[in-house]
């Protein structure tokens, strides 16, 4: 067995495929940009009244005449004179001579002609040109993880596609005769099968889509030619169960038949002892335990920051912040340990029911405290380090 550290460290150090592909902008939300972007025009593109009111070209009096109107979408230029102006909207093209904006409010209106009530200053209320970018200049760089108000930026510069980093395309294999679908009758010695679901909503949350599912019972053959099948055709597979030592347990031998490159098998930890990460040409293979507490949190530590990476995300993993635990803990055995936590504002709390098999401690969890194989107590108050799940 290998410490969590080394694992990590390894796992970090894998090489692993990274794709890229064309997208419309309006699908590229929670990507990461594969290629520096550079703006083709000034933002904004004309000088641009920042307020409901009036472009004036100034003199030294503190009456106007207007002459117009310029309403947003208007290429009007009117040629002012001093002592005129126009009646301005916000987002409107402000007249090549007009040298300030005044707000409405602050403006005495009859008829024609307005007089200004407040100081006067040059350029005010203007948006120069390419006050926020200027052409040629780099709008997002590449490693850029696109948001909602990236997007909106983007799209105001007239961009309609982007280069992005590909989500990896993912094989879920679920093993074990004892499974059946959610929905059917549950008969004596079986139980419903949560663990592809689990790994399925966590992977949408990452925004992958391609994936595909495959569900086999406990035997040797095909067992073998399922993970075959999902390496052919997939950048990443997790297998959830099998991968033990006991009788019916047959993924890691199908795993070797197959010529896959072992990078690691089993941590010192709990939950997740029987982890097995491994490499078949491009593509990385994560053997899961088939507990379901097990297998998240082995997703969450360790499968995570590789699809980030292939992602082009950065940085890569669960945030880890000190909180103040609520209550004592003796660990036993000499292995880390994943703790299903509830984090505030100021404490961490440590939840019961902490086996590996059960989900309702997860469910309800917002953090995982994590204990070095190093520790083997901790007391009400300690600083403990906390993994804020998504």
């Amino acid at each position: 067995m290998i410490s969590v550290a080394t694992a990590l460290s390894i796992i970090s150090d894998v090489f692993y495929s990274r794709k890229t592909r064309i997208v419309l902008l309006k699908n590229a939300n929670g990507l990461v940009l594969a290629e520096e972007l550079i703006s083709i025009i000034n933002m904004p593109p004309f000088r641009q009244s920042a307020m409901d009111g009036y472009a004036l070209l100034l003199h030294e009096k503190n009456s106007y005449q207007i002459i117009g109107e310029v309403k947003a979408g208007d290429s009007k230029n009117y040629a002012l004179k001093p002592g005129q102006g126009v009646r301005i909207f916000t987002g409107a093209r402000v007249p090549d001579l007009a040298n300030t904006v005044v707000i409405q409010e602050k403006v005495c209106r009859t008829e024609n002609t307005i007089i200004v009530e407040d100081e006067i200053q040059e350029n005010q209320n203007i948006r120069a040109v390419g006050e926020q970018i200027k052409k040629g200049a780099t709008a997002l760089a590449v490693g850029t993880k696109l948001t909602p108000a990236g997007i909106g930026f983007l799209a105001g510069l007239g961009i309609k596609e982007v280069k992005v980093y590909t989500p990896p395309e993912v094989a879920i294999i679920t093993t074990g005769n004892e499974l059946i679908p959610p929905g059917e009758t549950l008969k004596e010695g079986k139980i419903y099968e949560s663990n592809s679901l689990q790994l399925c909503a966590v992977l949408q949350q990452l925004k992958i889509r391609n994936i595909n599912k495959y569900i086999v019972n406990d035997e040797y053959e095909s067992t073998k030619v399922t993970i075959k099948q999902a390496i052919e055709n997939h950048d990443l597979v997790l297998i959830s169960g099998g991968i033990s030592v006991g009788d019916y347990d047959f993924v890691k031998e199908a795993l070797a038949e197959l010529n896959t490159e072992e990078l690691f098998y089993k941590i010192r930890q709990k939950p997740g002892k029987p982890l097995f990460f491994g490499a078949n040409n491009d593509t990385l293979i994560f053997a899961l335990p088939g507990n379901p507490a097990s297998s998240l949190t082995c997703f969450y530590i360790y499968v995570l920051p590789i699809i980030q990476k292939m992602m082009g995300m950065y940085p890569i993993g669960l945030s880890r912040i000190l909180k103040a635990v609520t209550t004592d803990f003796i660990k036993k055995g000499d292995r880390a340990q994943f703790l299903k936590a509830i984090v505030s504002e100021e404490t961490v709390e440590i939840l019961d029911g902490q086996s590996s098999a059960m989900l309702y401690s997860y469910a309800v969890a917002n953090a995982l405290i994590y204990i070095p194989e190093n520790i083997d107590r901790i007391q009400k108050g300690d600083l403990v380090e906390t993994i804020l799940l998504p």
